[in-house]
């Protein structure tokens, strides 16, 4: 009989494929606008200084804390964080994050640099070592970083995409550029993950959001070796292993590739099945996956499907979270049925089968 565990023992014990008393639970963009009292700290701060002030990024990181009581809390940043910090001029606006001034050639390439984070971007270790401090034993305190792919995406795009035209015209027209890029983002990465989790990240996830709209073939020539780049890099930084978290959108046709990176948990969109998912990649722990369209309707609903999820994995398999970020229409009430589902639900189910 597996016992109750403090939640952040609970939390690294699934990454590890270890037996829980019932699956971990947290919400990727856990801390955001669905929140009223995120949005008043927000009204009076830009979000780019929102990050930077240790004292309200981890205020805003507490909040769905203090609410839900997840068994991972995330701390606020971007991951567009380090681009800055790289060199490169990054805004934020209502449209989302710009760059005006994009990688198009070698010579952009060479205006970037490598930095050292504790010197950079001082204020994520302060963040962390905070919340590792606030929330003890009740939580993991989770680290993260954008992929190499999605950040040479941003910085190639020069914001978000829609066709990804002009990084993947790179790959064919210059890939020797888009190549030195990527390495260059994979130990920068790399670099800013394993000084996060000296600074107190249990747990790190990669985001690499924009890999899903490559082919196979295309993700192992390129996102795949970054990602293995940046995860070995922590691997030889860090004395003592740390999960890390491999997130990509649209990843049905990558699974087995993803399962090739290095990563310890495999974190799954909506649109594979986690059944699925287990077949394909055997060896590692899964996180995900419900559709973050569901919690806009009822509680109930988010309560039914939740279980159904939880049952499709056999209670103890993976950590529950959505298949990408909670949307900002999200009510409260939703956001507290998809964590009592797990919390309250999941431990009932678990009696029930003995």
């Amino acid at each position: 009989m597996t016992h109750s565990s403090p939640s952040a023992a609970r939390f690294l014990d699934a990454c590890f494929g270890r037996a829980v008393d019932r699956p971990p639970v947290w919400m990727m963009r856990q801390a955001g606008r669905y929140l009223p009292e995120y949005r008043e700290v927000r009204r009076n701060v830009s979000f780019l200084d929102l990050c930077r002030r240790p004292d309200l990024a981890v205020e805003v990181s507490l909040q769905p804390f203090r609410r839900f009581q997840p068994d991972g809390v995330i701390f606020f940043s971007d991951i567009l964080v380090p681009i800055a910090a790289m060199g490169a001029k990054v805004e934020f606006g209502d449209g989302g994050p710009h760059l005006p001034e994009p990688v198009r050639a070698a010579s952009d390439v060479d205006r970037l640099h490598r930095f050292d984070p504790s010197a950079a971007v001082p204020f994520t270790g302060e963040i962390l070592a905070a919340l590792r401090n606030a929330v003890g034993e009740r939580a993991a305190v989770l680290g993260f970083a954008g992929a190499p792919w999605t950040l040479a995406s941003y910085l190639i795009e020069g914001g978000g995409s829609r066709s990804f035209a002009v990084i993947k015209q790179m790959m064919g027209r210059d890939p020797e550029t888009l190549r030195r890029l990527l390495d260059l983002l994979a130990d920068v990465v790399g670099d800013v993950l394993s000084f996060q989790i000296a600074s107190g990240a249990q747990a790190v996830q990669l985001f690499d959001t924009w890999a899903g709209e490559l082919t196979a073939r295309d993700y192992r020539a390129w996102a795949l070796p970054a990602a293995a780049r940046a995860i070995s890099r922590i691997r030889l930084s860090t004395p003592h292993r740390t999960p890390v978290i491999l997130f990509v959108n649209g990843c049905a046709h990558l699974i087995e590739a993803m399962a090739e990176s290095g990563a310890d948990v495999l974190s799954v969109d909506w649109r594979l099945s986690l059944r699925e998912a287990r077949r394909r990649a055997p060896g590692l722990a899964l996180q995900g996956n419900l559709d973050p369209g569901l919690l806009l309707g009822p509680p109930e609903e988010v309560t039914r499907r939740v279980g159904d999820l939880v049952a499709e994995t056999g209670g103890r398999a993976h950590i529950v979270n959505l298949g990408h970020g909670v949307l900002p229409e999200t009510s409260i009430e939703s956001a507290a049925a998809f964590f009592d589902a797990v919390r309250i639900g999941t431990t009932e189910m678990l009696k029930a089968n003995g």
